[in-house]
């Protein structure tokens, strides 16, 4: 009921506190603020057009890891994880295959993931160097943490079983 009564007072008290030389000061704030440069992070590059501008765009030759192939892949990874998240705490069965399929799943999801957000924003008709940098770093991650989940389901108690831990402690 009280939010009724807030816009009409403070229009009141705003008509009521004007003055006729006090009116544009908030406008010459606003316009200086505008005015500033902008920083851009990647300033855009010089555009290149190879050929005429009325040909066609050239077809790319298809590849294997991309199309429908590769997102039939991404999907069926997705939809993997889903029971393989939860069946290990609802069935309670502790099966150190069920744990190294869902840590395969898991990289390769993380993998396909990042691998994404890399093609998205570092094109590499634009930072060919950056883009190839980010791709052996996510290459380098990823093995680094596959190994790592490797040990720990070899020589320790597991995923599952150490989620179950943290979750009773």
């Amino acid at each position: 009921m009280a939010s009724f009564a807030r816009p009409s007072l403070l229009r009141q008290s705003l008509a009521i506190s004007r003055s006729p030389l006090r009116q544009n000061v908030g406008v010459s704030q606003a316009v200086a603020f505008h005015a500033s440069a902008r920083k851009q992070i990647l300033p855009p590059l010089p555009q290149r057009i190879d050929g005429n501008m009325n040909d066609p765009v050239p077809v790319p030759s298809p590849k294997p890891t991309e199309g429908s192939y590769h997102w039939t892949f991404e999907r069926a990874v997705c939809v993997g994880l889903i029971p393989l998240s939860v069946a290990p705490f609802a069935a309670g069965s502790l099966n150190p295959v069920m744990d190294a399929v869902l840590c395969t799943l898991l990289v390769a999801h993380s993998h396909i993931g990042f691998e994404a957000a890399i093609v998205d924003y570092f094109r590499p008709q634009r930072v060919p160097k950056f883009y190839s940098f980010c791709q052996w770093l996510l290459r380098a991650f990823t093995l680094t943490t596959a190994v790592g989940l490797y040990e720990f389901e070899t020589n320790d108690v597991g995923v599952t079983e150490a989620l179950r831990r943290i979750w009773n402690a």
